[in-house]
């Protein structure tokens, strides 16, 4: 380790004292506790439960289950909800046949709070994601909540300097919550801090409106290819140059973040700022991908599931109009 990456340590305050990172429930019974959202009715899912008491207040059953996921950094991986139902009146009273307790919820002071998150285990580089409020998270999808700090501390995680200090404090495949808690935090002038922070907005507004595209997202609203051309061919083009806009946006921003924690780790001569088009996680364009989606938008709307003059879910579950 050279010395100016041992003057960061000493210089920069551990993330643990100015945020928390946590584990999140463990149902200890996945096929009886989770579903992908789409497997139940969309009206039996609350989206934005604030807090554990307003969930035992509320009617639903299922509520966003955050699980860590592919590699995507951001914002994304929204694809399952969890049975908190009362208050998770079930899971917390799940025992077995000695009557011992299987199940472990965990810091639920924090569930449905606004964080960032991260996978339990990655292939090699770890990718940091918003979650807003409303979301449970499990041990898999370990999380990370700061009042002042967020922003900043996920386009921090999401940098160069960050894998650099990953690997030498967690050579491994696994990031767990004390090796989060163990980066240095070195917090500069508050111009620079609310630059990286704007940026951060945009990275997330990017990735978001990249995961919405897709049907796959509760927030989608319309397939990207019914839009006002006269043939599919020319609607792809259109959505190809969007995707690429995004793509190159996303990346510019991500190289820009790198120049400026760069700088303020010092570690000029050790790092350089440029990402790799593979570690860009918003989706190009890809005909054979886009033009299934399509299809599979078709067959929703003949199904109701989707209209085409109602954006987002025209019919998921419930009765039937």
């Amino acid at each position: 380790v050279s010395e100016k990456l041992l003057s960061d340590f000493e210089k920069g305050r551990l993330l643990g004292t100015i945020a928390d990172s946590k584990q999140g429930l463990a149902t200890a019974d996945n096929n009886r506790f989770v579903r992908l959202w789409t497997e139940v009715s969309i009206t039996a899912i609350e989206f934005s439960c604030p807090d554990c008491g307003s969930s035992a207040r509320c009617d639903a059953k299922w509520f966003p289950y955050n699980k860590g996921g592919e590699f995507r950094k951001w914002y994304g991986n929204n694809d399952f909800v969890v049975n908190w139902e009362n208050d998770g009146i079930e899971i917390r009273n799940f025992t077995d046949g000695k009557g011992y307790l299987r199940s472990r919820p965990q810091n639920t002071q924090y569930y449905f709070k606004q964080r960032f998150s991260w996978s339990l285990i990655s292939s090699s580089v770890a990718a940091f994601r918003y979650k807003p409020v409303g979301h449970i998270f499990d041990v898999a999808g370990m999380s990370c909540f700061s009042q002042e700090y967020l922003l900043y501390l996920l386009a921090l995680c999401n940098s160069k300097v960050v894998m650099e200090i990953l690997s030498i404090i967690a050579p491994t495949i696994n990031y767990q919550c004390g090796d989060i808690a163990n980066i240095p935090v070195i917090i500069p002038e508050s111009e620079i801090k609310k630059t990286v922070e704007k940026i951060t907005d945009s990275n997330i507004s990017i990735s978001r409106s990249d995961w919405d595209s897709f049907e796959t997202s509760w927030d989608f609203k319309r397939h990207p290819l019914v839009r006002g051309a006269a043939t599919v061919a020319e609607a792809y083009a259109a959505w190809a140059a969007e995707c690429e806009t995004r793509f190159s946006q996303l990346k510019a921003n991500e190289e820009e973040l790198n120049r400026i924690f760069i700088d303020i780790y010092g570690l000029q001569d050790e790092l350089t700022p440029e990402v790799e088009d593979k570690d860009v996680t918003v989706r190009r364009a890809d005909l054979g991908r886009d033009i299934r989606s399509l299809i599979s938008y078709a067959v929703g709307c003949m199904f109701g599931r989707y209209s085409l003059d109602v954006e987002g879910l025209a019919y998921a579950g419930g009765r039937w109009d």
